[in-house]
């Protein structure tokens, strides 16, 4: 390793990387992770061409349904002759609404249709549960905005304006194609964007949303359905789970008290402009090929895209997103296997005891809040590789294909109908901690804090981050780190709040937790501001996500001292490479303004600079640009 390593680590790591690495035409970044999901994407891809080609027959009813799904999705020369006709009903429905009455006499038909209200209903865990006994229970959220954040619509973020008229102008193209005048696209378009103006002040911003007590808000649901004047809550709710609950949770208490200011009968005809400019973008990717290429304008926006995904890829992807479990079922059996599932576990298990080991040994935890932490910790479910069988409701996909008179749109319209029943199916129920939230194809993993349980999808288990090829070190610098910053989401500042049954319980000493927020208020200081991307990065948004990656690297770096060959620049090196990550600049900007996580770059460089051993393995000195004072430097786990 050069000098230049105590100086910029990540740049030293990646440099010569960094400097060959080009970002393909119809991606808005490049590296480590994206890296992975195109090698998924090539394998997949290929495989089920030999599918759709008969060479290889599919194994399961639910694999061949999604073959016939992709095959339609696939097919664009049908896809170009049926035009814009499969959306039309769906566009007719909302157009022939006159009134708020109109709206709530079709309530059920508009929401399985995929319109949106101005309320925004669903059926999720709940945070405080009795014990092992937790249930699902009915939820409202605040409602989506054209732009990706509300912080998009202050005053001084010039980034917003020039957004919104790039969606001006991408939505007026589409509803001229759809057959309105430009005149008439015009006044749709802005009675759109005026209602969602008015939805914006009231709206929580990404760092609001990132602190999980605040969303937490019981509600006495009578009271809350008789506040809202434009839409009748106790009907659609009981059209939805079949009974009138007595409580709600309400997100975002703000947006509902202003809601009847938003949604009047002054602004009818702008709310129902806002509902068919919603339901034209989210489905205008299911038509034609013209269609799906001037629908893409606005993401391509927000990402830096230079271009939208190629035609095969795309049908592909829309595919795999419809039958994501499906999908993931196989791959997961073809290209990660039992044995590799029970090799995994074993090493998640044997990060846990390092986790377990380094909580009796903490010093500013007392007793009682050590012990509960430690049950916390043995009560951790653990998921990995793939479901050990699949979600009933992938059964009841059935695709209705181009002979039996099927169109894409109906078939994607019928199946989010089947897995909207099957969400709002589970009110009352108990809170199914085994389900999956992510398929096991996919390049990443998480910490679910209502269910106390970490998951490592088979597709993450791979080089830089795991391999049998790759030194202990090594792969503690990577999928180590990734396995224990998962864990220490548990003691992040939202995860801290849930106790071992996942429920919202207070398990700490007033003063564990004082101490505890001190640390915390530590790591937001030692991000916050930092210079990125033409602008600055929020302390606040991205300190749950930072106080993991401490404790992964932490508990990490621990268990790789205790191999026999252990090589700490192995170790460091490996978690400099797996961050390393080329996006374009607006991918940056926007990722900077909504994502809890702190950029890639600065994971890699920041968190090395709170454990002494990168100092002494790399020889960094005061001085260097790698060197952090030893009293601003944090650890807490």
């Amino acid at each position: 390793m050069t000098s230049s390593v105590k100086d910029d680590f990540y740049d030293a790591v990646n440099g010569s990387w960094l400097e060959s690495a080009e970002i393909p035409a119809d991606h808005s970044s490049t590296g480590g992770f994206m890296d992975l999901v195109d090698g998924v994407d090539e394998h997949l891809m290929k495989d089920f061409a030999e599918m759709r080609s008969g060479n290889i027959k599919p194994d399961t009813p639910e694999l061949s349904e999604f073959i016939k799904f992709y095959e339609i999705a696939a097919d664009f020369e049908k896809r170009d002759r049926d035009g814009v006709k499969p959306l039309l009903p769906y566009l007719e429905k909302v157009e022939s609404l006159q009134s708020w009455d109109d709206v709530n006499a079709n309530l059920k038909e508009l929401v399985f249709n995929g319109a949106e209200l101005p309320v925004d209903l669903g059926v999720e865990p709940d945070l405080k549960g009795n014990g092992a006994d937790k249930r699902n229970v009915l939820w409202a959220g605040g409602v989506g905005l054209i732009l990706p954040d509300k912080t998009y619509y202050d005053k001084d973020n010039a980034t917003g304006p020039q957004l919104m008229q790039i969606f001006t102008d991408m939505m007026n193209q589409l509803l001229v194609k759809i057959g309105k005048s430009k005149a008439e696209a015009s006044a749709i378009v802005e009675g759109a964007k005026r209602f969602d103006a008015g939805l914006a002040p009231y709206r929580k911003d990404s760092e609001e949303l990132s602190d999980v007590a605040k969303l937490y808000n019981p509600s006495n649901f009578d009271e809350f359905a008789e506040s809202i004047h434009s839409i009748d809550v106790k009907k659609l709710v009981n059209e939805l789970i079949g009974t009138t609950p007595d409580q709600i949770i309400v997100t975002e208490p703000r947006f509902y008290e202003n809601l009847n200011q938003i949604a009047n009968d002054d602004t009818f005809e702008d709310f129902k402009n806002w509902m068919y400019v919603n339901m034209v973008s989210s489905l205008s990717g299911y038509l034609s090929e013209e269609f799906r290429q001037i629908g893409g304008i606005f993401g391509c926006a927000l990402s830096g895209q230079k271009e939208s995904m190629p035609q095969e890829k795309s049908a592909f992807y829309l595919s795999r997103r419809t039958f994501s479990q499906v999908v993931g079922e196989y791959y997961g059996h073809k290209y990660f296997g039992e044995t590799a599932k029970q090799d995994v576990h074993d090493m998640v298990v044997a990060m846990i005891n390092v986790y377990e080991q380094r909580l009796a040994a903490n010093t500013w935890l007392g007793d009682a809040t050590k012990q509960k932490a430690i049950t916390k910790l043995r009560s951790l479910k653990i998921l990995v590789g793939y479901p050990d069988q699949l979600k009933a409701v992938y059964k009841k996909l059935k695709t209705k294909t181009a002979d039996e008179g099927g169109s894409l749109v109906g078939n994607v319209q019928e199946f989010s109908k089947i897995f909207l029943e099957d969400q709002l199916s589970k009110f009352g129920k108990e809170v199914d901690r085994s389900e999956w939230h992510m398929s096991a194809d996919t390049v990443n993993a998480y910490y679910s804090p209502e269910g106390n349980l970490i998951c490592f999808p088979a597709a993450i288990l791979q080089a830089p981050f795991y391999s049998l090829k790759q030194t202990a070190s090594q792969n503690y610098g990577g999928i180590g780190a990734v396995m224990a910053h998962e864990i220490s989401h548990a003691f992040d500042p939202n995860g801290a709040l849930f106790d071992e049954f996942g429920n919202m319980d207070n398990w700490w000493t007033k003063e564990d937790l004082d101490h505890f927020h001190q640390l915390s208020e530590a790591m937001v200081k030692e991000f916050d501001g930092l210079p990125f991307a033409g602008g600055k990065v929020n302390g606040k948004l991205v300190v749950t996500e930072n106080v993991a990656d401490d404790g992964g690297l932490s508990a990490a770096l621990e268990a790789t001292k205790a191999t026999s060959d252990a090589n700490l620049e192995e170790f460091f090196t490996n978690w400099a490479t797996i961050w390393r990550t080329k996006a374009t600049k607006q991918r940056e900007e926007l990722l900077l303004s909504i994502d809890v996580h702190a950029p890639a770059k600065l994971r890699a460089n920041i968190q090395v600079k709170n454990f002494q051993e990168f100092y002494d393995t790399f020889n960094v000195q005061k001085g260097d640009g790698m060197w952090m004072e030893p009293q601003d430097r944090v650890q807490i786990w």
